[in-house]
């Protein structure tokens, strides 16, 4: 008889950030089916000189319940031996990587290839982006490297579904839209949320969430809320975020425009327990992206019911039906000020919070268990 072990490779607890969320989350959705999950995590993922934030680490406890053994260092051959036989010997039903970024192609592969010589364990991944939004020399090299021992693809948009046969043709493939992360808790009331980050009751929020990096626009957004139709307004942007890019580009902007009146920034990382205010403060969620595949702010949004604004890219438009449960915009300051003002002037929060209730009932983690367990019977 077939074992239950499933294993996830990839960020879990001590690091941080939306990745370890989602692998966490998972595993938790397999446990609830019965299987047996552990999940495989780095004990060294970025060195210090390649990470851009201001620490990799989490800083709350680690979840309950979750078997979590820190094995993978990123940048040492022999550790993915090591480690890649240790799995080959354990044998798990099915092994699930996270793949985000091409820098881990090499280790993962390693590690893939020895998993496989067991002939027991299937091999599948999640695909997060196969063409990164920031891209370096090697990226495709790597890329070919970690797919080749690779069963099975679970891409979460049009966009990275398409992207797939850049590389591959033949290998069994499923698409399942990005879960909803439904872990960062119930949304609060507005003004205690407002009141719990010593924000001003009055002032109407839109939301730009998560680590600041250039290919998510926020540039975008401080110049639309330097539009002199938001300007001098009840009307704010409320930053929430690291910077992982400049921070200096974007207080220069700030600057420039002279709306610094116009912009909350709390850029410093949010942690878990802290999300939930965030986005219950906020009216809507502004995702201003100059690219794009899929975004788990997006999923964040739809658990707290808030309406978004999205730039007109990648696998956005996939996710936020355009009038339903906000809106679709160009990649230009003018159009994002133009969404948000129409937000307000036609009061569309309840319409779009009706459309959200509906539209995120096709956002759940038994969909993504399902996928999996398809590409895993279909490979045998």
């Amino acid at each position: 008889m077939e074992n239950n072990k499933v294993y996830i490779i990839g960020t879990a607890w001590p690091f941080r950030g939306g990745i370890a969320a989602f692998n966490e989350r998972l595993a938790k959705e397999y446990q609830k089916s019965g299987y047996e999950v552990t999940i495989i995590n780095f004990s060294m993922q970025y060195p210090k000189i390649f990470f851009p934030g201001k620490t990799q680490m989490a800083s709350w406890p680690a979840p309950e319940h979750l078997h979590i053994r820190q094995e993978i260092n990123s940048v040492n051959p022999l550790n993915w031996i090591i480690a890649g036989n240790r799995i080959r010997r354990e044998s798990p039903s099915l092994v699930i990587f996270r793949y985000w970024l091409p820098f881990m192609g090499p280790a993962f592969g390693t590690i893939a290839r020895l998993i496989r010589l067991n002939r027991k364990t299937r091999v599948i991944t999640i695909f997060d982006n196969i063409i990164p939004h920031e891209r370096r020399i090697g990226d495709r090299l790597f890329t070919i490297y970690f797919i080749r021992p690779i069963q099975a693809f679970i891409a979460m948009s049009d966009t990275v579904f398409n992207d797939i046969k850049k590389f591959d043709t033949k290998k069994p493939r499923e698409l399942c839209p990005h879960p909803l992360y439904d872990n960062f808790g119930e949304k609060v009331n507005k003004l205690e949320a407002k009141k719990h980050l010593g924000l001003d009751p009055g002032t109407r929020y839109s939301l730009f969430f998560g680590f600041i990096r250039d290919y998510k626009g926020l540039d975008l957004a401080l110049r639309a809320f330097g539009d002199k139709r938001l300007k001098g307004s009840d009307k704010k942007l409320l930053v929430a975020g690291e910077f992982y890019s400049d921070e200096n580009y974007y207080l220069d902007i700030i600057k420039a425009l002279d709306n610094a009146g116009q912009v909350e920034l709390r850029t410093e990382f949010i942690p878990d327990d802290e999300v939930k205010y965030y986005f219950s403060a906020a009216d809507l969620v502004v995702q201003p992206y100059k690219t794009a595949t899929q975004s788990g702010i997006s999923q964040i949004a739809y658990h707290f019911n808030k309406p978004m604004i999205v730039t007109n890219v990648g696998g956005l438009p996939e996710i936020v039906p355009d009038g339903k449960v906000g809106f679709v915009v160009e990649k230009e300051s003018r159009e994002i000020a133009k969404a948000i003002l129409r937000f307000y002037d036609e009061d569309l929060e309840a319409k779009f919070e009706a459309g959200i209730e509906t539209e995120k009932k096709k956002y759940s983690w038994q969909a993504m268990v399902a996928a999996i367990n398809k590409l895993k019977e279909a490979v045998g």
